[in-house]
């Protein structure tokens, strides 16, 4: 369970700091919630702490993870098929908003390959773009270096 100060991932949002934790009354029932501040966009989500495995409110990646995320960053063989964009495009969003960080990066990985063979429709640039902010991000907080220095390294794998 997470206490307060905490630092999770919220799918498809990023990183978040557990702010507090409260107790609301909805309908009958008292329940508690995670109060969770999203870093980058400054907005909080309240989150059942009796459903947190099921939204996919999860802790920041450690060691191991660190190095599966970089290499399937790495692993740029072909892993796209040959669906149209907007497939894809469900395909991918469907998978960032699992809150797999391992998913994420591997959405980001396609579409960094996928660039240098055509260009990408504005949605694919749009998605790429998340795609990249939630790995900086999380990637930043749990290596402890800035977003700059985890993007130039991402950066530095397509070029």
């Amino acid at each position: 369970m997470f206490k307060i100060g905490d630092k999770a991932v919220y799918p498809a949002h990023g990183v978040g700091i557990i702010e507090g934790i409260e107790k609301k009354e909805i309908g009958n029932s008292i329940l508690t919630f995670f109060m969770v501040r999203i870093l980058e966009t400054d907005i909080t989500i309240m989150v059942p702490t009796n459903n947190v495995e099921k939204v996919g409110l999860r802790p920041l990646i450690g060691k191991k993870e660190i190095r599966r995320v970089w290499n399937i960053l790495k692993d740029t063989r072909n892993h796209i098929d040959n669906q149209t964009w907007n497939r894809r495009y469900r395909d991918y969003m469907e998978k960032i908003r699992t809150g797999s960080v391992f998913e994420v990066a591997a959405v980001l990985r396609d579409l960094y390959v996928l660039r240098k063979t055509k260009e990408l429709s504005f949605g694919e640039r749009k998605m790429m773009e998340t795609a990249r902010g939630l790995l900086v991000t999380e990637l930043s907080f749990a290596t402890a270096k800035s977003p700059e220095d985890v993007l130039t390294q991402i950066e530095a794998l397509y070029h």
